[in-house]
């Protein structure tokens, strides 16, 4: 797979690059061809072929997006290779897709898994249907933040009998209510542009908030506010080139799935997305024809996620001007659930003037293995959650969080060199790390490379140097892009600038380290080009974005 990894041709279709252009977000570009490839991962195929179900997107035989759930008896995903799933045992009977999977058709699938809140993306074509099973061959397989995702349990009715199934031309009051109270919801939309391109075809997307973040306008209208997310803007850049979408409702508990299709227009900076918190646009959608599909698939989910624990802050600590940890214990004194280093920590804010919790995730950036949840949380001017936590959340009070949870930058390895980097706040999981390897025996090496502007702005120095002097075969750098009068070069910090890849590829020479970063797009894209350009093996590079969290 060495040739697939530098993708020549943009990973986004012009309706992608234009929202993304509108909202000075295009440096998004760079960070995908890293990202979207024209194959799945070994981790995306075994992710796939675990999962009782996939959420599909398709055009019917009039052209119109529908998308719906693909589920099958277990074990019915298989991906013989990279570049293709095979799903055998699906059955469609009464789906506004029944007869429009066949061989050729565009076709966007979303994993996801519920239990652990995780979630891929794969968009491609139909290659082969019939004898009981559907050929899928991918075009693009990205991965996606498992951000506004609702954590379900899920069982299988082994004897489940299909139900009614209705169509309508508008939705009626009970599916009002259902749409209201629903806090998922999944959406098909697409663009075929002229010519072939990877970009072109069917995406299936999820969408999540609070009960009550859809809104029913009219027995014909419903919207929806669209938070901060990947900025790849899917989505908004197919409506921008074809404005026909397809929503599904699941009903958890019953299985029945309610169907929607028709046209959206997106409002992009009214007063109406000024007055709805966190919401940076508002998508309505007006209905052309609903389905209704009783007891549609065997299987069922909780109604709603539960909490793993409520936790009380029992300590705030300023790390610099703008970054403040919050080291929380469990509110009952019961044991919490553990972590792994470099896993982050679900979380629900109660904050005044918001209609529900507002749900964050934050590394955590403490030691593992202890009775305390640390994040360290950089306060963002227009952040919601972080000016809360900053501002208003003092010792003493309780917030809900859910288990530990994400495998992205988890060590990958018992004794294997470890190569730890990032800039700025992006340390937070770092030092979880550091933690870890501090405790564990053993001689690996360890490298922990970090940039800072200066000296005020570096968070965590003096516990990073008492981590490091803990074991043997750990070797410090930090770098300051504009060190202060204050900043003693050789005892504050090792090298003028910004962590670069040139820096990284200069302080380690060790070809079997596994490099784990986080940290600015525009950083990781530049030391992952660079790591891939010498040679580093793509599964040897752990990554973890940010952005402004909110």
């Amino acid at each position: 797979m060495q040739d697939d990894l530098a993708i020549e041709e943009s990973p986004f279709h012009a309706g992608e690059q234009d929202v993304q252009a509108r909202l000075g977000v295009r440096e998004i570009e760079d960070w995908a061809r890293k990202v979207v490839r024209p194959f799945m991962p070994q981790q995306h195929r075994d992710f796939h072929t675990s999962l009782p179900f996939l959420v599909a997107a398709a055009l019917d035989t009039q052209g119109r997006p529908w998308v719906t759930l693909l589920v099958g008896p277990d074990g019915f995903i298989t991906s013989p290779d990279p570049r293709s799933l095979v799903l055998k045992g699906v059955k469609l009977i009464g789906d506004p897709l029944e007869a429009s999977l066949s061989s050729g058709a565009h076709l966007g699938l979303l994993g996801i898994d519920l239990t652990s809140r995780r979630r891929n993306r794969i968009n491609g074509r139909v290659r082969e249907d019939g004898e009981n099973r559907l050929i899928f061959d991918v075009d693009q397989a990205f991965g996606n933040c498992p951000q506004y995702i609702r954590e379900r349990e899920w069982t299988r009715l082994e004897d489940a009998s299909v139900g009614t199934n209705e169509t309508y031309d508008r939705i009626t009051q009970d599916q009002q209510n259902w749409v209201t109270s629903a806090d998922t919801f999944f959406i098909a939309s697409g663009h075929v542009g002229d010519g072939k391109s990877p970009t072109f075809g069917m995406d299936a997307s999820h969408r999540g908030g609070e009960p009550g973040f859809v809104q029913v306008i009219d027995e014909t209208r419903i919207q929806f506010p669209d938070f901060a997310g990947n900025n790849h803007f899917n989505t908004l850049g197919n409506i921008v080139l074809n404005p026909k979408i397809g929503f599904l409702f699941v009903d958890f508990p019953t299985g029945s799935l309610l169907q929607l299709t028709g046209r959206a227009s997106i409002d992009w900076d009214s007063e109406a997305v000024a007055r709805l918190p966190g919401a940076r646009r508002i998508v309505t959608f007006d209905i052309e024809e609903v389905h209704e599909r009783r007891s549609a698939v065997p299987l069922r989910w909780q109604k709603s996620a539960d909490f793993v624990r409520s936790l009380r802050l029992i300590e705030k600590k300023p790390e610099s001007e703008d970054i403040t940890s919050f080291i929380f214990a469990a509110r009952d004194g019961a044991p919490l659930p553990i972590f792994e280093a470099g896993q982050y920590l679900p979380i629900e804010l109660a904050v005044p003037g918001i209609g529900g919790p507002v749900s964050r995730t934050y590394s955590l950036s403490g030691p593992p293995g202890t009775d305390r949840y640390r994040i360290s949380v950089k306060r963002e001017s227009l952040g919601i959650a972080s000016r809360h936590l900053h501002d208003e959340l003092n010792v003493g009070a309780i917030i809900d969080a859910r288990r530990p949870s994400g495998e992205d930058l988890m060590l990958p390895c018992i004794q294997c060199p470890v190569v730890l980097i990032s800039a700025g706040v992006g340390i937070t999981p770092m030092m979880s790390l550091l933690h870890a390897l501090a405790e564990e025996g053993g001689e690996r090496p360890v490298w922990f490379i970090h940039g800072a502007r200066d000296g005020t702005r570096h968070i965590m120095a003096k516990e990073t140097r008492e981590l490091a002097a803990r074991r043997m075969n750990v070797q410090l750098h930090f770098a300051y892009s504009k060190p202060n009068d204050d900043d003693e070069p050789g005892r504050d910090f090792d090298s003028k600038g910004r962590v670069t890849g040139e820096l990284v590829t200069h302080l380690v020479n060790t070809p079997d380290a596994h490099y784990l970063l986080c940290g600015p797009t525009a950083f990781m894209t530049d030391v992952q080009d660079v790591l891939e350009r010498i040679g580093v093996a793509p599964e040897h590079i752990h990554t973890e974005s940010f952005g402004p969290k909110g």
